[in-house]
């Protein structure tokens, strides 16, 4: 990534002046002002203050410097009152290994024509027996550290696809609704993205059911960027051109290999979070400030690659359960 901004392309530089108000000379001014109000938040643990990382909420928010600010705290202050989803926070971590390897999420090779990075789900690929749903989350929000380090994806943000393609009732038992709302939350109003759009495609009804029960949680903003197209591709087509997307998606590229993307983060757990300490060590720093009283040999999902279904005596999700403890 460039010194924060400096360097973009032609192209890029006029797209963040019109769209986030973001004018080259005075970046650096709006860059200090938002690092100048963190003295007003002891109560968070601000683990950096750089200006690369700074410049990525400042657009988020279009310049509003107040706007930024409340994101930056956001973010960390999220990180600071769930701990647990960012231990042991890199691609090696046995669930979030597994559902990187399951596709869970992808990122497709090209951008859209907005220039704007595409993750997909592959929702029937999810084996709920080996790692539950926060390991996707973790896996999801793991991705999306990675890719908002680059200028381009801060500028143009990104777009979701989900393919609910076989996924069965019996699977939809497992979103369980408090970690969604966790998820909500976490995407919604601590990570400092555009999101441009989420497309569901082959939702079935009982999926169309828990998104009515999660919809008061989102913002008013946020509903109208969720589109349901059900099995009627040609919609999806309108918004992502077919140039881009794989066969299986009615796409002209080859179909999509799940381990594409998981075969970038996985062994590279040293990508930069700052300019000396990976994000994994910056998130381990974090619990280590802030968790004095919890046991450091609790499970952070309920099934590993070294956990069995039937060796959790309890019958209790734990990777559900263990982010919802006080």
């Amino acid at each position: 990534m460039a010194e924060y901004g400096w360097g973009l392309s032609a192209e890029l530089t006029k797209k963040a002046r019109r769209e986030l108000r973001e004018i080259p000379e005075r970046r650096q001014l709006a860059i200090e002002a938002v690092r100048g109000e963190i003295v007003t938040r002891p109560d968070i643990e601000f683990l950096r203050s750089d200006n690369a990382f700074i410049l990525r909420f400042l657009r988020t928010r279009k310049f509003d410097i107040f706007e930024s600010f409340k994101l930056y705290a956001r973010y960390f202050a999220y990180r600071q009152e769930n701990l647990n989803l960012f231990r042991k926070f890199h691609a090696s971590e046995p669930s979030i290994k597994e559902a990187l390897l399951d596709g869970l999420p992808g990122v497709l090779p090209r951008c859209d024509h907005f220039g704007r990075r595409i993750l997909v789900l592959y929702s029937a690929n999810w084996d709920n027996t080996r790692y539950g749903l926060a390991a996707i989350y973790r896996a999801v929000l793991l991705t999306l550290e990675k890719l908002i380090d680059e200028d381009a994806s801060q500028i143009n943000g990104f777009v979701i696809i989900v393919d609910w393609s076989q996924f069965t009732f019996k699977q939809s038992t497992w979103l369980n609704p408090k970690v969604l709302k966790l998820m909500i939350e976490g995407l919604q109003d601590c990570f400092p993205a555009r999101f441009g759009a989420i497309h569901f495609i082959n939702q079935p009804w009982y999926i169309e059911a828990v998104f009515k029960m999660l919809k008061p949680f989102l913002k008013e903003k946020n509903k109208n960027k969720i589109f349901m197209h059900g099995i009627n591709l040609g919609i999806l087509h309108e918004h992502i051109h077919k140039e881009v997307l794989p066969a299986e998606l009615g796409g002209v590229e080859p179909p999509y290999n799940n381990q594409y993307w998981a075969k970038q983060l996985i062994g590279d757990e040293s990508f930069s979070f700052g300019t000396s300490i990976s994000i994994g060590q910056i998130m381990e720093l974090q619990v280590g400030l802030y968790s004095r009283t919890r046991s450091e040999t609790f499970p952070l999902d309920q099934y590993s690659s070294e956990t069995k279904p039937h060796e959790d005596k309890r019958g209790i999700h734990l990777d559900e359960e263990f982010f919802l403890i006080d």
